[in-house]
């Protein structure tokens, strides 16, 4: 068990929790929300030994072993199942005393029956399931762990995790580098979990799977839901319903949408958009209270120009160099199209955007684009395009440079920025901050098709729920790559789904996907319970090591280039933070004896910053290639 007993947790003059308590018992699952900043990472550190209360009472038993994901990308020459086998830490010691005793001659019976007990023999077979499980191929087991990616590393960490036989699991944003077949995995074993578990996720739809009961963090203090995450929306609801100003925001939200929907329901071109946005509204109107405090309020601005024909691709096929991702696409986005884009990670999803919002991964076949057409593209990799030393209101200046500062101040605080806040740097914020503002800039400029690259990565549960609604409300086009699927089934009306090579119409329901997964995973299942057995009885891990060895070698062109371009990258990085060290020299503006000075670092900035946009281009380019030769 798990007891805070009015605690009270400070850091510097901010007041985190106050008089907070909280009970947790074994076999209950708890998930954790609450706003950004208000304190769910310090309550894992708390538990974690690593911060102590300043008032009140922490019990937790002594005996108890605690999981999480180590937060670090791993890094060494060891094996990717050795790397998770090693998450059991009674095993190791059990196997060290192994050796010693082996060494010794002592009587090792009493070791074996320990290994015995814990299933130790069959550790590998476990370890392998869990990468599996995780999206991990039978070949890949026995890669050195420093091959891997970075987002790949990060499952291993959480595979790691999982290994360990603990009686309390801590898991902060589980879900961040996971695409949705492994978060399906990941649910089926978290509901088999006999521990305490305690999970601090932004995904509704994995809280609704997974938890028991909701711990709300807000206003210094832990209030304790019972049920999943749609139970406590409807409880808080219930709550907030009966402040009449709330209230009132809330049937706001609702007239915008029926709108729509009485506007276009019996236009026969827009029917099937409209009816998917009244069974939204349907489902909004439980939901909506729960949220109607929500400090997010946007709508995208109606799209000056609207063409028929949008985009398209005819005969297709995407990529990289030499590497083809995917082959025979016709796909044609009319206005009103609102697709989703299913499948695995490295499909091809992303390549597929790539190639409709620039045509970059286009090999060959025809890109066709209206004239008219205004494309919005959001990305991952955006969040770093951003000027680090411009504030939020220097951004949006740049993009809307005829309107008054008083209509940027009322713009940003649409996104959560208000006060001092939007003259600061974006250097410091944090990701969920600049997913907000690269967003915020993108809907000012007003698109009519929208393609979005898991756009709520970074967002919490309050802006995910504000950018449904504003998606819901858009008149233009968009399509969506997301394992949020609150955000594909609230904004989508048809899927699209990626797979061996080429992109199909998904003609099921996205609650049938799973079974879709299901059907293939069996499948895989087969042939990895078939590379078990085999492996642990006739290879050892030497001889797995070796076999893994030789595929290194032939992908070793590709590590080479992946390797040199992150060194080069970070050099130039670093030599940008020289570059803006010197240029934030206030002399050098006033001292026209260093105007060639200042002229020739404005110079060496741009290039460098140039440099580094394509060098990031570059590696996620040969990532792909790596991903795709494996």
């Amino acid at each position: 068990m798990i007891s805070l007993t009015n605690i009270a947790i400070r850091r510097g003059r901010q007041v985190l929790f106050e008089k907070a308590s909280l009970q947790v018992h074994a076999g209950q699952r708890m998930g954790v929300i609450g706003a950004n900043g208000c304190g769910k990472s310090s309550l894992f550190a708390l538990f974690l030994g690593e911060l102590e209360v300043d008032d009140g009472e922490l019990a937790i038993d002594d005996r108890d072993v605690i999981a999480h994901v180590a937060q670090q990308s791993p890094t060494g020459a060891g094996s990717a199942v050795d790397y998770v086998m090693d998450g059991d830490q009674e095993l190791l010691e059990i196997q060290a005393g192994l050796d010693a005793a082996e060494e010794s001659n002592s009587d090792v019976h009493l070791l074996h029956e320990r290994m015995d007990s814990i299933d130790g023999y069959t550790a590998e077979s476990r370890a392998s399931r869990l990468l599996h499980g995780l999206g991990f191929s039978a070949d890949e087991f026995g890669k050195a762990v420093s091959d891997f990616s970075g987002g790949w590393r990060m499952r291993l960490n959480l595979a790691r995790a999982l290994m360990c036989r603990s009686d309390i699991l801590l898991l902060d944003e589980p879900t961040n580098h996971l695409d949705l077949p492994a978060i399906l995995w990941l649910e089926r074993w978290l509901k088999q979990y006999e521990g305490i578990l305690l999970v601090v996720s932004h995904d509704r739809d994995f809280l609704d799977e997974v938890c028991t009961r909701i711990a709300h963090i807000e206003n210094q203090q832990v209030k304790l839901y019972t049920g999943n995450y749609s139970q406590f929306e409807a409880q808080r609801a219930e709550h907030l319903a009966q402040q009449q100003a709330l209230f009132t925001r809330q049937q706001k939200d609702i007239k915008h949408i029926q709108s729509y929907v009485d506007r276009f329901r019996y236009k026969a071109s827009k029917a099937r958009q409209a009816q998917s946005r009244l069974k939204m509204l349907e489902r909004m109107e439980k939901i909506a209270p729960a949220h109607a405090d929500s400090p997010f309020r946007f709508h995208f601005p109606e799209p000056k120009k609207q063409p028929h024909h949008l985009l398209g691709l005819t005969d297709a096929a995407v990529g990289y160099g030499d590497i083809t991702v995917l082959d025979k696409i016709s796909l044609n986005l009319s206005a009103g199209d609102r697709l989703g884009l299913l499948g695995v990670n490295g499909a091809g999803k992303s390549t597929l955007v790539k190639a409709l919002s620039t045509g970059s991964t286009l090999l060959r076949g025809e890109r066709t684009l209206s004239k008219d057409t205004q494309i919005g593209y959001f990305a991952q990799h955006q969040l770093e395009l951003l000027y680090p030393k411009s504030s939020p209101i220097e951004h949006l200046a740049e993009v809307a440079p005829d309107d008054r500062e008083q209509e940027h101040r009322s713009y940003l605080g649409r996104f959560g920025f208000s006060g001092e806040r939007i003259f600061e740097p974006v250097a410091p914020f944090s990701g969920g901050e600049k997913a907000r503002l690269v967003l915020a800039l993108m809907i000012r400029q007003g698109p009519n098709l929208l393609l979005l690259d898991e756009p709520t990565n970074h967002l919490d549960l309050e802006m995910r729920q504000a950018l449904s609604i504003a998606l819901i409300e858009y008149t233009g086009a968009l399509v969506v790559i997301s394992h949020d699927r609150h955000l594909l089934r609230s904004v989508c009306d048809e899927l699209l789904i990626v797979h061996d090579g080429i992109v199909d119409r998904f003609t099921q329901s996205l609650d049938d996907y799973p079974q879709w997964l299901k059907d293939r995973e069996q499948k895989e299942e087969e042939i990895v319970s078939k590379w078990l057995p085999q492996a642990e009885k006739q290879l050892t891990r030497k001889e797995l090591r070796q076999q893994q060895a030789q595929l290194r070698e032939r992908l070793k062109p590709l590590y080479t280039k992946v390797k040199t371009l992150e060194k080069t990258l970070g050099a130039s990085q670093e030599r940008l933070v020289k570059l803006d060290a010197q240029l934030a020299d206030e002399t050098i503006y006033t001292d026209h004896s260093r105007k060639e000075e200042l002229k020739n670092l404005l110079k060496e900035h741009a290039s460098v910053k140039a440099d580094i946009e394509s060098l990031e281009w570059e590696w996620l380019d040969a990532n792909e290639q790596l991903e795709q030769a494996r």
